[in-house]
């Protein structure tokens, strides 16, 4: 995708000199931060949740991971049961 940004001159710079040192392009070094800063906001908000949020969290991650053809039959699940 494709947007346009208006960057400050003197950030604009620093960018170009941090693109020069890692020898990527300036969009990469964009995109690098980005992600770096969306990750630190992940694991700040992660932090702030409480044990039974982090634990709905956690089982909602599983329940997108399952397999919603896979089925198990009552005695099977009864016997995990017990």
């Amino acid at each position: 995708m494709r947007k346009n940004i208006d960057i400050d001159e003197s950030l604009l710079t620093k960018l170009k000199i941090l693109s020069v040192f890692e020898e990527v392009s300036v969009k990469s070094v964009m995109e690098k931060a980005v992600s770096f800063y969306v990750e630190y906001k992940e694991k700040e908000r992660l932090k702030t949740l409480s044990e039974e949020d982090k634990e709905d969290l956690g089982l909602l991650l599983l329940m997108q991971q399952a397999d919603r053809n896979d089925v198990v039959s009552r005695d099977e699940l009864m016997k995990a049961l017990d």
